[in-house]
């Protein structure tokens, strides 16, 4: 019989206006491969490239095999092409290769929650592969992503989110965990 695959699910995005979500992420990498060095560095991109996107981080947990963090992406039309060109320069400390008709690109671009993930894994998976002198992927495949409501919801899930060091034996209290909000 024929294998017969299946189309992948849409990514649930909102589109139209800032919203809120809970995003995840596990290693492909048998055991605990995030040291105290990699989780520094992850969180380094997280920050580096929060700079860039139209995205707040609300709350993280970076873990030894899989992170979380919950984010608020904002609508590029928010931004003027002013402000485009500012974070542009700012984050490439480059104005000489910025073209203004570059500017829709860049609005869609850093409002994109697919390309926020993508940029920040990519980015791990090069260092981690050759601080470790490895080929291959890190991630086990695709992020996953929930959309939060705002007010108890949120709450609950930025709880759960500052809770997994506690639920995985690591710490007593979410605040003695150096690598979550």
């Amino acid at each position: 019989i024929p294998e017969v695959s299946m189309p992948r699910i849409a990514r649930l995005l909102n589109n139209s206006e800032s919203t809120i979500y809970h995003v995840m992420s596990r290693t492909a990498l048998d055991g605990l491969p995030m040291g105290d060095r990699e989780k520094e560095y992850l969180l380094n991109v997280i920050k580096r490239y929060s700079k860039l996107f139209f995205v707040d981080i609300i709350g993280f947990s970076l873990l030894d095999n899989h992170f979380h963090v919950l984010l608020k992406m904002h609508p590029g039309d928010l931004y003027s092409d002013e402000q485009i060109k500012e974070r542009y320069t700012r984050f490439y400390e480059d104005d000489l290769n910025f073209k203004d008709e570059d500017i829709q690109y860049y609005r869609d671009r850093w409002y994109s929650l697919p390309v926020f993930m993508s940029e920040i894994k990519l980015r791990f998976t090069r260092f981690y592969n050759k601080s470790h002198n490895r080929r291959g992927f890190f991630w086990g495949g695709r992020y996953k992503s929930v959309i939060v409501d705002k007010g108890e919801t949120l709450i609950n899930c930025l709880a759960y989110i500052d809770l997994n060091p506690v639920r995985a034996h690591i710490v007593e209290k979410p605040e003695q965990y150096r690598w979550s909000s």
